[in-house]
């Protein structure tokens, strides 16, 4: 056998192995919360922790529905609030934005270009105190409006739809459009947007999981349990287990459980939307 084919067979190999080490790694922590939130408070401390012991999965989502006069429904809800409109208005003013500074030529864009990009390097957690103090002063805390505002923007949204327009635009089409007669408005949301359509479903997606997932944001601006997240909400039941009548810990692990559902699903639906994306790619 040649020694470039050896070396080959060598190099493959070690790169199966590295894959296969990064999904086990990947797979391990879902693995061990699916098994964790079919166990009750004695398997959990006595079993073995990565495979089943009795089955009380659904006694644990009954307790999780039950519990507190069922409080994990309005987190549930409260969640997909913000998540969902955070992530439509997100994903709205991200294209718009991007798109200008793609195709528009005006003073200070490589400026509000610079702004953008040094924007979305500064951690999320730094602009959680400014942006208490702001609206502390306009009267906004411990509303909606409070988790929902922020949310409405993300500097690297409005950067990733900057490179999709610049890849998946033509300009060509743009200004055979302007010579048509058509207005900005309507060759921004009649032509641009129907072909942004797979970078749109892919910002609406991060922003959708950022905002499902945000935790200082909303442990920051919100007081009442009513207006709390999935993720503060199971943080509250964590951090009270050992007070509370019953042990929440297999209330947590199966909420934990749960909260990631709506992620799943989430994705199973938008694949459509990055199929149709590259089948039109191959189109072209």
């Amino acid at each position: 056998m040649p020694v470039g084919a050896g070396r080959s067979r060598v190099s493959n190999g070690l790169v199966l192995l590295a894959l296969g080490l990064f999904t086990l790694y990947s797979v391990t922590p879902v693995w061990w919360l699916l098994v964790s939130a079919t166990k009750d408070q004695r398997d959990l401390l006595y079993s073995n922790g990565l495979w089943f012991a009795d089955f009380n999965l659904a006694d644990n989502i009954e307790q999780v529905f039950t519990y507190n006069d069922g409080i994990f429904f309005r987190w549930l809800l409260n969640s997909l609030l913000y998540a969902g409109v955070g992530a439509l208005v997100c994903t709205l003013i991200a294209l718009s934005a991007g798109y200008a500074l793609s195709r528009f030529q005006f003073p200070g864009r490589g400026a509000a270009l610079g702004a953008v990009i040094g924007s979305f390097l500064i951690p999320y957690a730094m602009l959680t105190l400014p942006l208490y103090l702001l609206f502390a002063r306009l009267g906004l805390v411990n509303t909606v409006w409070a988790v929902l505002i922020p949310s409405f923007i993300s500097p690297f949204s409005v950067y990733l739809a900057k490179v999709y327009v610049d890849g998946a635009v033509p300009e060509e089409l743009i200004e055979a459009a302007r010579l048509d007669g058509a207005g900005e408005l309507r060759i921004f949301f009649q032509i641009v947007m129907r072909m942004m359509t797979t970078g749109g479903a892919t910002v609406f997606l991060l922003a959708f999981v950022q905002n499902w997932n945000q935790f200082f944001l909303p442990l920051t601006m919100l007081r009442g349990e009513e207006q709390w997240t999935l993720s503060l909400g199971l943080y509250a039941w964590n951090a009270k287990r050992d007070e509370a009548e019953i042990d929440l810990s297999a209330l947590v692990l199966t909420g934990s459980l749960l909260s990631i559902v709506p992620l799943a699903v989430f994705m199973v639906a938008m694949q459509r939307y990055w199929r149709a994306g590259v089948t039109l790619g191959s189109l072209k």
